[in-house]
Protein backbone atom coordinates (compact mmCIF):
# COMPACT_ATOMS: atom_id res chain seq x y z
CA UNK A 1 0.00 0.00 0.00
CA UNK A 2 2.84 2.37 0.83
CA UNK A 3 4.26 1.83 -2.67
CA UNK A 4 0.98 2.85 -4.27
CA UNK A 5 0.86 5.91 -2.01
CA UNK A 6 4.36 6.89 -3.14
CA UNK A 7 3.43 6.48 -6.80
CA UNK A 8 0.36 8.65 -6.23
CA UNK A 9 2.30 11.37 -4.39
CA UNK A 10 4.92 11.37 -7.12
CA UNK A 11 2.30 11.56 -9.85
CA UNK A 12 0.66 14.59 -8.23
CA UNK A 13 3.96 16.45 -8.10
CA UNK A 14 4.88 15.29 -11.59
CA UNK A 15 1.81 16.93 -13.08
CA UNK A 16 3.33 20.34 -12.31
CA UNK A 17 4.30 21.10 -15.91
CA UNK A 18 6.90 23.85 -15.68
CA UNK A 19 7.36 24.46 -19.41
CA UNK A 20 3.62 24.37 -20.04
CA UNK A 21 3.01 26.99 -17.36
CA UNK A 22 5.85 29.16 -18.67
CA UNK A 23 4.36 28.83 -22.13
CA UNK A 24 0.96 29.89 -20.85
CA UNK A 25 2.60 32.95 -19.30
CA UNK A 26 3.72 33.78 -22.84
CA UNK A 27 0.18 33.10 -24.14
CA UNK A 28 1.10 29.87 -25.91
CA UNK A 29 0.89 26.12 -25.53
CA UNK A 30 4.48 24.99 -25.85
CA UNK A 31 3.30 21.59 -27.05
CA UNK A 32 2.18 23.28 -30.27
CA UNK A 33 5.70 24.50 -31.03
CA UNK A 34 9.08 22.97 -31.76
CA UNK A 35 9.19 19.27 -30.95
CA UNK A 36 5.76 19.40 -29.33
CA UNK A 37 7.32 18.19 -26.10
CA UNK A 38 6.63 19.85 -22.73
CA UNK A 39 10.20 19.63 -21.50
CA UNK A 40 13.46 21.47 -20.96
CA UNK A 41 14.96 21.13 -24.44
CA UNK A 42 11.84 22.35 -26.23
CA UNK A 43 11.48 25.23 -23.76
CA UNK A 44 15.10 26.18 -24.48
CA UNK A 45 14.65 26.04 -28.23
CA UNK A 46 11.23 27.67 -28.27
CA UNK A 47 11.40 30.29 -25.53
CA UNK A 48 15.10 30.78 -24.90
CA UNK A 49 17.75 30.11 -22.26
CA UNK A 50 15.85 31.63 -19.33
CA UNK A 51 12.77 29.50 -19.96
CA UNK A 52 14.97 26.44 -20.48
CA UNK A 53 16.77 27.00 -17.18
CA UNK A 54 13.51 27.61 -15.33
CA UNK A 55 12.02 24.44 -16.77
CA UNK A 56 15.07 22.38 -15.81
CA UNK A 57 15.08 23.68 -12.25
CA UNK A 58 11.30 23.41 -11.84
CA UNK A 59 11.11 19.85 -13.16
CA UNK A 60 14.04 18.74 -11.04
CA UNK A 61 12.66 20.36 -7.90
CA UNK A 62 9.25 18.75 -8.20
CA UNK A 63 10.83 15.29 -7.98
CA UNK A 64 13.19 16.32 -5.17
CA UNK A 65 10.32 17.78 -3.15
CA UNK A 66 8.11 14.74 -3.78
CA UNK A 67 10.83 12.42 -2.46
CA UNK A 68 11.42 14.66 0.57
CA UNK A 69 7.70 14.59 1.34
CA UNK A 70 7.68 10.78 1.16
CA UNK A 71 10.76 10.60 3.38
CA UNK A 72 9.04 12.78 5.98
CA UNK A 73 5.80 10.79 5.85
CA UNK A 74 7.26 7.28 5.90
CA UNK A 75 10.61 7.61 7.72
CA UNK A 76 9.28 6.37 11.07
CA UNK A 77 7.39 3.34 9.78
CA UNK A 78 9.45 2.42 6.70
CA UNK A 79 12.83 3.98 7.40
CA UNK A 80 14.63 0.81 6.33
CA UNK A 81 13.33 1.00 2.75
CA UNK A 82 13.24 4.76 2.12
CA UNK A 83 15.49 4.51 -0.99
CA UNK A 84 12.99 2.05 -2.52
CA UNK A 85 10.04 4.27 -1.65
CA UNK A 86 11.94 7.22 -3.10
CA UNK A 87 12.34 5.28 -6.35
CA UNK A 88 8.60 4.58 -6.46
CA UNK A 89 7.96 8.27 -5.83
CA UNK A 90 10.30 9.24 -8.66
CA UNK A 91 8.58 6.76 -10.97
CA UNK A 92 5.24 8.36 -10.14
CA UNK A 93 6.70 11.81 -10.74
CA UNK A 94 8.03 10.82 -14.16
CA UNK A 95 4.67 9.29 -15.07
CA UNK A 96 2.90 12.47 -13.95
CA UNK A 97 5.30 14.55 -16.02
CA UNK A 98 5.06 12.35 -19.09
CA UNK A 99 1.34 11.63 -18.91
CA UNK A 100 -0.46 14.44 -17.03
CA UNK A 101 -4.16 13.67 -16.88
CA UNK A 102 -5.24 17.32 -17.15
CA UNK A 103 -3.25 17.77 -20.37
CA UNK A 104 -4.74 14.68 -22.00
CA UNK A 105 -1.61 12.68 -21.09
CA UNK A 106 0.66 14.81 -23.32
CA UNK A 107 3.66 15.88 -21.30
CA UNK A 108 7.42 15.59 -21.56
CA UNK A 109 10.01 12.83 -21.50
CA UNK A 110 10.87 12.97 -17.81
CA UNK A 111 14.61 13.58 -18.09
CA UNK A 112 14.80 16.69 -15.87
CA UNK A 113 12.48 15.10 -13.32
CA UNK A 114 14.74 12.04 -13.35
CA UNK A 115 17.74 14.28 -12.71
CA UNK A 116 15.90 15.47 -9.61
CA UNK A 117 15.46 11.84 -8.60
CA UNK A 118 19.21 11.23 -8.85
CA UNK A 119 19.96 14.35 -6.82
CA UNK A 120 17.54 13.32 -4.08
CA UNK A 121 18.42 9.61 -3.93
CA UNK A 122 22.19 9.49 -4.51
CA UNK A 123 24.36 12.52 -5.26
CA UNK A 124 27.13 10.21 -6.52
CA UNK A 125 24.89 8.87 -9.28
CA UNK A 126 23.79 12.42 -10.06
CA UNK A 127 27.39 13.57 -10.55
CA UNK A 128 28.35 10.55 -12.65
CA UNK A 129 25.32 10.99 -14.91
CA UNK A 130 25.90 14.74 -15.15
CA UNK A 131 29.41 14.03 -16.47
CA UNK A 132 28.02 11.50 -18.96
CA UNK A 133 25.31 13.88 -20.14
CA UNK A 134 27.45 17.02 -20.36
CA UNK A 135 30.34 15.15 -21.96
CA UNK A 136 28.24 13.52 -24.68
CA UNK A 137 26.25 16.68 -25.44
CA UNK A 138 29.46 18.72 -25.57
CA UNK A 139 31.00 16.31 -28.08
CA UNK A 140 27.95 15.41 -30.19
CA UNK A 141 25.49 18.26 -29.39
CA UNK A 142 22.74 15.63 -29.28
CA UNK A 143 20.68 16.18 -26.11
CA UNK A 144 18.67 13.03 -26.75
CA UNK A 145 21.79 10.87 -26.92
CA UNK A 146 23.16 12.39 -23.74
CA UNK A 147 19.84 11.87 -21.96
CA UNK A 148 19.54 8.20 -22.87
CA UNK A 149 23.19 7.47 -22.07
CA UNK A 150 22.86 9.18 -18.69
CA UNK A 151 19.76 7.11 -17.91
CA UNK A 152 21.55 3.85 -18.73
CA UNK A 153 24.49 5.06 -16.67
CA UNK A 154 22.16 5.73 -13.73
CA UNK A 155 20.75 2.21 -13.95
CA UNK A 156 24.24 0.70 -13.91
CA UNK A 157 25.22 2.90 -10.95
CA UNK A 158 22.17 1.96 -8.89
CA UNK A 159 22.78 -1.72 -9.55
CA UNK A 160 26.46 -1.41 -8.59
CA UNK A 161 25.93 0.74 -5.50
CA UNK A 162 23.00 -1.41 -4.40
CA UNK A 163 25.09 -4.57 -4.68
CA UNK A 164 27.77 -2.85 -2.57
CA UNK A 165 25.22 -2.23 0.18
CA UNK A 166 25.09 1.55 -0.23
CA UNK A 167 21.35 1.82 0.38
CA UNK A 168 21.12 -0.21 3.58
CA UNK A 169 18.35 -2.49 2.33
CA UNK A 170 18.08 -6.26 2.13
CA UNK A 171 18.80 -7.87 -1.27
CA UNK A 172 15.13 -8.35 -2.21
CA UNK A 173 14.38 -4.63 -1.82
CA UNK A 174 17.56 -3.71 -3.69
CA UNK A 175 16.45 -5.93 -6.59
CA UNK A 176 12.98 -4.35 -6.49
CA UNK A 177 14.55 -0.90 -6.63
CA UNK A 178 16.66 -1.94 -9.61
CA UNK A 179 13.62 -3.33 -11.40
CA UNK A 180 11.77 -0.01 -11.00
CA UNK A 181 14.83 1.85 -12.28
CA UNK A 182 15.11 -0.54 -15.24
CA UNK A 183 11.46 0.09 -16.14
CA UNK A 184 12.03 3.85 -15.93
CA UNK A 185 15.07 3.49 -18.19
CA UNK A 186 13.02 1.52 -20.70
CA UNK A 187 10.31 4.19 -20.61
CA UNK A 188 12.87 6.96 -21.16
CA UNK A 189 14.30 5.17 -24.18
CA UNK A 190 10.80 4.49 -25.52
CA UNK A 191 9.92 8.17 -25.17
CA UNK A 192 12.99 8.94 -27.30
CA UNK A 193 12.05 6.48 -30.06
CA UNK A 194 11.57 9.29 -32.60
CA UNK A 195 14.95 10.74 -31.62
CA UNK A 196 16.56 7.31 -32.04
CA UNK A 197 15.14 7.07 -35.53
CA UNK A 198 16.49 10.52 -36.41
CA UNK A 199 19.88 9.68 -34.88
CA UNK A 200 20.08 6.59 -37.08
CA UNK A 201 19.07 8.60 -40.13
CA UNK A 202 21.42 11.49 -39.35
CA UNK A 203 18.56 13.96 -39.10
CA UNK A 204 18.46 14.54 -35.33
CA UNK A 205 18.57 18.20 -34.32
CA UNK A 206 21.77 19.36 -32.64
CA UNK A 207 21.80 21.70 -29.68
CA UNK A 208 22.29 25.23 -30.90
CA UNK A 209 21.36 24.40 -34.50
CA UNK A 210 18.21 25.52 -36.23
CA UNK A 211 15.43 22.96 -35.96
CA UNK A 212 14.98 20.98 -39.15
Amino acid sequence: MERIACLFIGYLFGMFQTSYLIGKYHHMDIRQYGSGNAGTTNALRTLGKKAGAMTLIGDMLKCVIAILVVDAVFKNQYGDILPLLGMYTAAGCVLGHNFPIYLKFRGGKGIAASAGMLLALDWRVFLICAVIFIGLVAVTRYVSLGSMAAYVGALICFIAFGAAGSYGMDPSHVVEMNVIMALMTALAIYRHRANISRLMNGTENKLGAKKR
